[in-house]
């Protein structure tokens, strides 16, 4: 597929596709006409990169998390130098923060639709 098809079925900006692909977060094949192709796995990686943008993480710390990801899917053993370790590990710090505020903010609007005549939204979102 073009760009243009994977930007309608992921939601996600062609412009925005271009820029993850400038930060080496998509690596679509060219054709011979010099044309991105993408393909289903595509979908999915985007998918995957918009979700972690949305929760607030960036680009450059969504790349290790992918680049992290495929490791764990080889048999060879974890490895880095410590310098990379001390910056993962204050990333998930921040990480931990973030999720910490949006749980606070998610628990007092929920608190709140609860105690409204439209506590029935909650229901119908959760069984979405």
């Amino acid at each position: 597929m073009r760009i243009g098809e994977l930007a309608r079925r992921t939601g996600v900006a062609t412009r925005l596709l271009r820029y993850y692909e400038e930060q080496g977060l998509l690596s679509p094949a060219r054709g011979s006409n010099a044309y991105r192709e993408y393909g289903e796995d595509d979908v999915a990686r985007v998918e995957r990169v918009a979700g972690l943008v949305r929760a607030g993480v960036p680009t450059r710390l969504v790349r290790v998390i992918l680049d992290l990801e495929a490791a764990q899917e080889t048999d060879l053993p974890a490895s880095c130098p410590r310098t990379v370790a001390e910056m993962l590990a204050q990333e998930l710090e921040g990480l931990d923060q973030r999720i910490a505020c949006l749980t606070a903010s998610r628990a007092t609007l929920h608190d709140y639709l609860v105690r409204t005549e439209h506590a029935v939204l909650l229901r119908d979102a959760a069984r979405a």
